[in-house]
Parts: C-alpha cells; structure tokens; sequence
C-alpha cells in the first residue's frame, strides 16, 4: 500500500453519506477516520456515553459495528472497491469501556477476488480487547445495486467495479 497524503474518512462518500461508521456529519455515528500503518489500517475512536450498554460498558453491538466499519475500509484502502459484510466471528476478550480511546487496526488476511477475509483487533490502554475475522463479499455495481434494491449513489460507483 502507498502512503496516503491525508486519512481516509467518509467524505469520499459525499457530505450526505448516510454511513453510521465513517459519514463526517451523522448525528449519532462514530465519524471514523483511517490511517494506513504498512499493512495495517488503523483508527482511533473514543466511545462516549452515548454508546454504552452496561454502564460504563461500550454496548457489544456497536463494538462490532466499529470493528465492521473497520474492516469495511481496509477493503477500500488496499482494493479500491467496498464489500458487504458476509460472516463475522468475534472474541470479547475484556469490556470496551467508555471515555477510554480504542485504537482499531484491521488488515486482509485472505483476497479471494470476490470474497476477502478480514482481521480486526480493538485495543484499550495498549491491551487487545476484542478480536474479530470477517468475511466481505466484493460486489460489482449491478450486484450492489440490487443488494441495495436501487442505484448507487455517485459517490459510491468508483467503488463498485
């Protein structure tokens, strides 16, 4: 991978981006940024209590989403092209707790063409707090469209190739 001359964020989907993980202007979502670190995409996220489950807990669902928007983009990093989630298997290995930063990387692990298979870890304080493998099919754009049951956005169609 060559180095970006800025992180990767959703603008690259338009200022209207609907994306909860990575859309610069969502009310509620986690305005992702992204960072390639050698093989590695990285992004930093410090979840408030908005996001809780158990007090003081991240909820173990947007901890997932936050490790699936992760692997979302490492697919858009290395191969120019979005997938949509197939399979994930996830380990908690220690709560995700709130107000303290999550450094997320992630990284393709297998690229079957059409179908990628995906690392992600989530760490706290330097300590790995989840880990997760996924697998993404890679879609072209009449497949994305009709997963979507409508035409892409502009701003998504450099993407679905």
């Amino acid at each position: 991978m060559s180095e970006p001359s800025s992180p990767l964020d959703g603008h690259v989907f338009g200022e209207d981006s609907p994306c909860f993980g990575c859309a610069p202007t969502h009310p509620i979502g986690f305005r992702l940024t992204f960072e390639r670190d050698q093989e590695w995409l990285v992004t930093r996220f410090t979840p408030g209590e908005q996001y809780q489950g158990p007090p003081g807990i991240m909820h173990g669902g947007l901890v997932t989403a936050l490790a699936d928007e992760l692997a979302a983009w490492v697919i858009i990093a290395q191969k120019e092209q979005f997938g949509f989630t197939m399979t994930i298997d996830a380990r908690f290995a220690l709560p995700v707790r709130i107000g303290s930063e999550i450094t997320g990387k992630a990284r393709i692990t297998k690229d079957l063409g059409r179908v990628v298979e995906i690392e992600t870890e989530l760490a706290q304080n330097g300590v790995r707090a989840y880990t997760a493998r996924f697998k993404f099919a890679i879609l072209d754009r009449s497949g994305a469209e009709r997963l979507l049951g409508g035409p892409l956005p502009d701003a998504w169609a450099q993407f679905a190739r």
